[in-house]
């Protein structure tokens, strides 16, 4: 894969389109963090919303 590795936006989600292959960085310029919560208190009610499946 060749891609633009974002060194600002760190990724270990491989599964993810935008994922740089073999490098844990994003090849997009920026990125939308959401939430699933109504009142979110930990890291696991955060969600990247730019994320798409490969």
């Amino acid at each position: 894969m060749n891609c633009h590795a974002n060194k600002s936006i760190e990724c270990t989600v491989k599964q993810c389109a935008n994922h740089c292959g073999t490098e844990n960085y994003c090849s997009l310029d920026s990125i939308l963090v959401g939430t699933h919560e109504c009142d979110p208190t930990v890291d696991q009610c955060t969600d990247c919303m730019s994320f798409h499946r490969k």
